[in-house]
């Protein structure tokens, strides 16, 4: 995309595969089209994902709704997800989980015997995020962070790893006729799902029968789902098919972001000695709350968004126009896909200065940011798992910050593939010292 920019300009109609579309990189076109989605805004739609929900007669979740069916979840769901009232009830559930990962780092430089941890993280980072993730959703911990995993849990944590794998083919396709032929792809990709919705099933009927031990309201956030069905706005299936897509969706793509993240403060110590001054400064004046803390570190915030900007996890967000535009003096028709070049906006220098620098501080200063950080998309139909990850990398980068300093290899250069997200692609080695014995 980023060539095809480069030589077409800020818009072009292509075809690939089974989806033609107009692509856009400008942030003001970006505006035109987000303020134009109107009541039922339509996003590219999965086509494996749909199609194992129609093969095992499953509800579909937000993300694969769309109309009044959509809307009216979503209304429901915002409330419990993405609503400023409730979203201070995640804090304590996901620190617990970053305290837990700072233990293990502990544990891990002391089997080390060389006083630091060397390590490609992925799958660190992957079982941190899903145990972040299934704590708040579920109210439930899966014990992901202890050196034994259980192997049901394994079992688990495999089945996301190959429902992502396979569904990247799917997109160009069609799942109905992989199916038809019994693929091994489309056989593979309704196993890992099953396990997956298995594993939400599971954890239904575990907060079923907690609430039944515990009648009387102790007042205690318990997560997501318990929420949901207590208050009972929903029916179950259609419950358990959002919830489990905010699972599968929210694993790779803050593990992934906060992988990138290290890398390149790794790469910026002056960057980290910021953002620790910055820690230990909001972390003295809330004396202890971890709320007021989180209110008071924008470069921790900042270093997300500009993480997010370099390495989105997404290549494009896409809407189906809802009305005819205007977009650089070309006519749109209606119901045409359109995809905003994330990616591509991200390292273009007419948009960003110095795009190739990591500079978290562009975010603070007087650089226009309007309609240019959409790595969680946008408006009505904007990742509805958006807080959580938000607040989960924050919390991260501030347990990771207090206890160690973060270093790799100098003059590594590390590229990015695609595998239905944007991914590394080699693996990143980081070097984690705790902060009173670093050299």
């Amino acid at each position: 995309m980023m060539q095809k920019f480069q030589t077409f300009g800020p818009i072009y109609r292509e075809k690939l595969g089974m989806y033609e579309s107009v692509n856009i990189i400008d942030p003001e076109d970006a505006a035109i089209l987000f303020k134009s989605e109107g009541r039922y805004p339509k996003r590219l739609m999965i086509p494996s994902w749909q199609a194992y929900r129609d093969f095992r007669n499953k509800a579909y979740g937000v993300l694969l709704k769309t109309g009044e069916s959509w809307r009216h979840d979503r209304m429901i769901l915002n409330k419990e997800a993405m609503s400023l009232k409730v979203i201070d009830n995640f804090v304590p559930l996901l620190n617990e989980v970053g305290e837990d990962f700072i233990k293990r780092v502990h544990m891990q430089i002391k089997k080390s015997g060389q006083g630091r941890w060397t390590a490609d993280l992925t799958n660190e980072l992957f079982r941190f995020a899903l145990e972040s993730v299934c704590n708040v959703l579920y109210g439930t911990r899966l014990g992901l962070l202890e050196d034994f995993i259980d192997p049901e849990a394994q079992r688990f944590i495999d089945a996301v790893t190959v429902m992502f794998h396979t569904t990247s083919p799917m997109l160009y396709l069609p799942p109905s006729l992989l199916r038809r032929i019994n693929a091994k792809i489309w056989l593979d990709h309704v196993q890992a799902w099953d396990i997956i919705f298995m594993q939400a099933d599971k954890c239904i009927q575990k907060i079923y029968r907690d609430l039944r031990l515990n009648q009387k309201s102790t007042g205690e956030y318990l997560g997501i789902l318990p929420s949901l069905l207590v208050q009972d706005k929903l029916p179950i299936e259609d419950i358990k098919a959002s919830v489990t897509e905010m699972m599968a969706g929210g694993v790779d793509t803050t593990s992934i972001t906060l992988q990138w993240a290290m890398f390149e403060l790794a790469r910026a110590p002056s960057i980290q000695e910021q953002l620790r001054t910055e820690i230990i400064t909001a972390e003295t004046a809330a004396q202890g709350d971890l709320l007021k803390t989180l209110r008071s570190v924008p470069l921790v915030k900042a270093t997300i968004k500009e993480a997010i900007r370099l390495h989105p996890v997404a290549v494009s967000v896409q809407r189906y126009t809802t009305q005819e535009l205007i977009l650089q003096n070309y006519f749109i028709p209606a119901k045409t896909l359109v995809q905003v070049g994330i990616y591509a906006m991200g390292r273009d220098p007419k948009y960003f200065v110095r795009p190739e620098q990591f500079n978290p501080e562009r975010w603070l200063n007087d650089d226009p940011t309007h309609f240019r950080g959409l790595g969680f998309g946008f408006g009505p139909r904007q990742c509805l798992g958006r807080r959580i990850a938000e607040l989960e990398m924050a919390l991260f980068l501030i347990h990771i910050l207090k206890n160690f300093k973060i270093e790799t290899k100098r003059g590594v250069d590390i590229g990015t593939t695609f595998d239905l997200i944007l991914v590394p692609d080699k693996p990143i080695y980081l070097t984690l010292w705790p902060l009173d014995s670093h050299p």
